[in-house]
């Protein structure tokens, strides 16, 4: 999947506020280094260098790279950003204090591999934490239904359920081997616009995945069907009778060493 399609700028607004929480739990501090894995246009990096904190942000995209290193210039920040997948960082063993993920790592296709690169980066007293999309919601199911509708045009079989980077087991035995522990706490993120039909526009336009799965549906003949399917799932979901708003549930999952 190239990230770097579309306009994930937008996307990434939207998620802001997901990245202000898994910032604040992660607490980084001046002198620390953190390593933001799947950092996109850097909402997360950013933060933790506005706390004085070192950061390298980690990502397959290099356009989302630049603009997140444009921006670090411009705010006069300590982050650097830098090519690289979750299983394959270009970071030293051992160099962070912090390894932030927030809605990237989870999409590794190897979550065994990304857990043991995560580990190897982090300082023995160092900390992880990932934000992870919880099931269910008109969001989630937006997206089961666009992998499912593109499969069908290419007639592929449907893509298997991703690891459940969300499930506390799930975690808790990925990481073990790697003598970490996993904690959890769950948060809930909005996202609005003035109707569902606004909505899914805004989507089709802006997000990578969205923009990606355009030109296949198109060339079966389908996109119009997705597009109403779409539609009508998010008006059975919306929850602002005024406008358009639906809530996705997240996990935040903190995992360290044994004190």
């Amino acid at each position: 999947m190239e990230w770097g399609k579309g306009n994930y700028e937008f996307v990434a607004e939207q998620l802001l506020p997901a990245s202000v929480v898994v910032v604040d739990i992660a607490d980084p501090s001046g002198g620390e280094t953190v390593v933001d894995v799947g950092c996109g246009t850097g909402n997360a990096a950013l933060l933790a260098a506005e706390r004085g904190a070192r950061v390298i942000g980690i990502d397959p995209a290099v356009r989302l790279l630049e603009v997140a290193a444009t921006a670090a210039t411009g705010r006069d920040l300590d982050a650097e950003f830098v090519v690289g997948e979750a299983a394959s960082m270009p970071v030293e063993t051992a160099e962070a204090d912090v390894v932030l993920s927030i809605f990237g790592v989870i999409f590794a296709p190897d979550p065994a591999a990304a857990a043991a690169e995560m580990a190897r980066v982090l300082k023995p007293a160092g900390r992880i934490v990932l934000a992870a999309w919880a099931p269910g919601g008109a969001v989630s199911k937006a997206v089961r239904l666009s992998r499912q509708m593109v499969a069908e045009a290419l007639e592929q079989p449907v893509p298997e359920t991703r690891f459940g980077w969300h499930e506390p087991e799930e975690l808790r035995r990925l990481f073990a081997p790697h003598g970490l522990e996993v904690s959890t706490t769950e948060h809930r993120i909005s996202f609005t616009a003035d109707s569902a039909r606004d909505f899914v526009a805004e989507q089709e336009q802006n997000h990578p995945l969205a923009v990606a799965a355009r030109p296949v549906l198109r060339e079966a003949g389908r996109d119009d069907e997705l597009r109403e399917r779409l539609i009508e799932l998010h008006e059975g979901a919306n929850e602002d009778p005024a406008g358009f708003r639906v809530t996705s549930r997240y996990v935040v999952a903190e995992i360290e060493g044994n004190p």
